[in-house]
């Protein structure tokens, strides 16, 4: 009886914390106190619990077979992968553009909502800036692997070596180099930069010294007087200016590198705006599917409610309007356009050997997300994150199509050949996972997963609101 009353009690309890229509952006019942002590208590606490621990264990474990594909990547060369020709860009450029895209979306919600002064991003953009960061670090690994040599990565500057040669400006390897290298960066910049007054806060709130110091060290000598708060949000305010258009321009570029080919199904303009839009796409439901689970093990229920699935719903449902206009245009302009070779290609998309993968892209990226129009859904934690996935997983079949697709069937039928995947390919690629994954457990082992100063601010406004 005994465990059928803690069952029952765990049930009820699962039943309050669903999200709601009517949440608001912030629990009425916290307080700034209670907030700080809520969001400082995961980082500070001595023992951390069991399903963090197995979590980094399995995700580890990835990062230890990424380890070994690279070593042996480095030791038989790029052969090891199923690149042929006339298929020479495979896993290594398709990793890439999905990375770099969920990298995008977790920028936009950072940086361009803090700019417009939305509320509700308050609890998210601490996420979504942890995101940026270590799928943009993931992203940066495939480049250089690309490469061949991935030893001689540093000939990608734009230096004069000992021969008199300065690097192919038109070359689409440096603009990813210099976009890549800028976003990251920024990213990291940004990224700390928000964190400097919540470790301060943690600074004064860690009962350990050696927590203390560790902190400490971290926030710089942030004091919070009113001339380092008048420099501190100008500054921010400043990177946050940068990072808006950078992401905008940063997978414009990764656009242009395929659009700037005179290849089948990618010389075409539609590739700059066509893939910020897969960007959002994926940068929403990656923000999703890593929110759900902070709320629910980090107990972050009253900071992160059903207002922040609803609008972020919608902002997937939007993005994924935006990639259906997409795909409906690069059918239109292929069939309006005069090129047999290209319309023979799409008609192979849609019909072809691999016509699943690219069903598939339209299933989970247009269709699923048309679920959203359904409140109940948006609201639904279990639909979010099958939704969220389905988008993720969607937008990665999307870059296959783009990549394999249009490389396997060139203009002359001499020239076709096809792409087989290697253990390695895959290895590789579920190793970024685990890196991915590693990395964003250690931060919200280390720290504050909520942005308390941005909180705050939210908590004042809304106590002033209901005077």
């Amino acid at each position: 009886m005994t465990l059928l009353r803690i069952g029952s009690a765990i049930v009820a309890s699962a039943r309050n914390r669903q999200p709601r229509a009517d949440d608001p952006i912030v629990s009425p019942a916290q307080t700034i106190s209670s907030m700080t002590s809520k969001i400082c208590a995961p980082p500070l606490q001595r023992n951390w619990p069991l399903w963090w621990k197995l979590s980094l264990g399995v995700a580890l474990l990835f990062v230890f077979i990424l380890v070994v594909a690279i070593g042996w990547l480095f030791y038989a060369g790029v052969g090891v992968w199923g690149i042929d020709w006339p298929v020479v860009w495979g896993f290594a450029i398709i990793n890439y553009v999905w990375w770099i895209a969920i990298a995008s979306g977790g920028t936009f919600i950072s940086a361009l909502f803090y700019l417009v002064e939305v509320e509700w991003r308050s609890a998210l953009n601490r996420i979504a800036e942890t995101i940026t960061i270590f799928a943009a670090a993931c992203a940066a690994i495939y480049p250089l692997l690309h490469l061949g040599r991935p030893w001689l990565f540093y000939w990608l500057f734009p230096y004069p070596n000992v021969m008199g040669l300065w690097p192919q400006f038109h070359s689409p390897l440096l603009w990813d180099f210099v976009a890549i290298l800028t976003y990251v960066i920024s990213s990291i910049l940004f990224w700390y930069f928000g964190l400097v007054p919540d470790l301060a806060t943690m600074r004064d709130k860690a009962d350990a010294p050696q927590k203390r110091r560790f902190y400490g060290v971290l926030a710089l000598g942030f004091r919070g007087s009113t001339n380092a708060w008048r420099y501190y949000i100008a500054g921010y305010g400043l990177l946050a200016a940068v990072m808006a258009p950078l992401v905008i321009s940063v997978h414009s570029i990764v656009g242009l590198d395929f659009a700037g080919a005179a290849t089948l199904g990618w010389h075409s303009t539609v590739f700059p705006p066509f893939f910020v839009f897969g960007a959002l796409l994926s940068g929403f439901a990656t923000v999703m599917l890593v929110a759900i689970p902070a709320r629910r093990l980090l107990g972050l229920d009253d900071f992160i409610t059903g207002r922040h699935f609803d609008i972020l719903g919608k902002l997937l449902l939007t993005s994924s309007l935006c990639v259906g206009y997409a795909y409906l245009m690069e059918a239109f302009t292929t069939f309006y356009g005069p090129d047999a070779a290209e319309k023979r290609l799409f008609i192979d998309k849609v019909v072809g050997e691999l016509a699943p993968i690219y069903w598939a892209t339209i299933l989970f990226n247009i269709l699923a997300p048309q679920l959203m129009w359904r409140r109940s859904v948006r609201l639904n934690e279990t639909l979010i994150v099958l939704i969220s996935l389905l988008a993720i997983v969607g937008m990665w079949c999307e870059r296959y199509v783009i990549v394999v697709m249009s490389l396997r069937r060139a203009h002359l039928p001499s020239a076709w050949g096809d792409f087989t995947p290697t253990i390695w390919d895959w290895l590789t690629l579920f190793g970024t996972i685990g890196l991915f994954i590693a990395g964003l457990l250690v931060v919200i082992r280390l720290l504050p997963t909520v942005s308390m100063f941005e909180m705050r601010n939210v908590i004042l406004r809304s106590a002033r609101r209901h005077r």
